[in-house]
């Protein structure tokens, strides 16, 4: 007996159902905010039963994260070819601060920027996802490591270490105001990149 590839039905559809689920919760989340959002608003904008929306998600934040777990993935797959078309560690770093910078104020689309502290909550729910983090970290293992090739980093320099760093450093410059620079110019994010925080990981 020939074995079929792919899903068995049932999960093919609960994966649509759980998709329809986060679509429906993205447009309530852009249409109320992640605070207002409730899990009845998202069943009837998804067309089903509010059990059936706590049987994919066992609570409201777990469909809030799921729904910003996909503007991430977003967000780093809009960031990449920008950051590979840099050459340095430094200009790659700036790169994706500045694009994640202006991307900030809509969150893609989710306008998450228009409601005070909604960044921020989201941006907390992300920081502790361990899903987020992997992304994230997995994004900048080959820039460390082609950095390194290069020689402008140490051959010392733990790259799981790094990147724990990039990514601390990246949260930081994309939430916390700058008072030494321009946030909004690229050039000057760049020349703040290279002077203070890829220095730490030079030969």
């Amino acid at each position: 007996m020939e074995s079929t590839s792919g899903p068995a039905p049932g999960a093919a559809r609960a994966a649509e159902t759980r998709d329809r689920i986060v679509d429906a919760a993205t447009d309530c989340i852009r249409r109320w905010g992640m605070r207002r959002v409730s899990m009845n608003d998202v069943a009837q904008q998804a067309g089903v039963s509010r059990r059936t929306v706590y049987l994919h998600f066992a609570d409201r934040e777990a469909l809030v994260l799921a729904v910003l777990i996909g503007v991430s993935e977003r967000m780093v797959a809009a960031v990449e070819p920008l950051v590979r078309a840099r050459t340095t560690l430094a200009d790659q770093i700036a790169e994706a601060a500045v694009h994640v910078h202006a991307m900030g104020p809509g969150e893609l689309q989710l306008g998450l920027g228009l409601r005070p502290g909604e960044s921020e909550d989201a941006t907390m729910l992300l920081a502790h996802s361990e899903r987020v983090l992997s992304a994230w970290h997995g994004f900048w293992v080959p820039f460390v490591e082609e950095a390194r090739a290069r020689g402008e980093v140490r051959e010392d320099v733990a790259v799981e270490r790094a990147t724990d760093w990039i990514m601390r450093m990246l949260i930081s410059l994309v939430t916390v105001p700058a008072r030494s620079f321009d946030a909004d110019d690229p050039d000057e994010v760049r020349r703040f990149v290279a002077e203070f925080i890829t220095r730490g990981f030079a030969p």
